[in-house]
């Protein structure tokens, strides 16, 4: 996103309205501050993980699928046992 010092012109409900006042009045913070903390943890709840995979995969051999390629991994598994 761009300049995020950009403005935003929220509505909000009554029940939000008096609940954003509240916090306000409690904490001593400015509407903006309120606003900005709450968004935290949101976004710790709600970010996206990436894909889970193999750190250094292939580093060593140059072989790209060596750790994931059940083909290339038949005879390590059969020395293994």
């Amino acid at each position: 996103m761009g300049d995020m010092r950009r403005a935003i012109r929220a509505t909000l409900d009554g029940k939000s309205r008096k609940r954003l006042a509240a916090r306000v009045e409690e904490l001593g913070w400015t509407p903006l501050r309120v606003l900005r903390e709450a968004l935290r943890p949101l976004e710790a709840n709600h970010v996206r993980r990436r894909k889970r995979g193999i750190i250094g995969l292939g580093e060593c051999s140059r072989v790209r699928d060596l750790g994931s390629n059940k083909r290339r991994l038949y005879n390590f598994e059969q020395v293994a046992s």
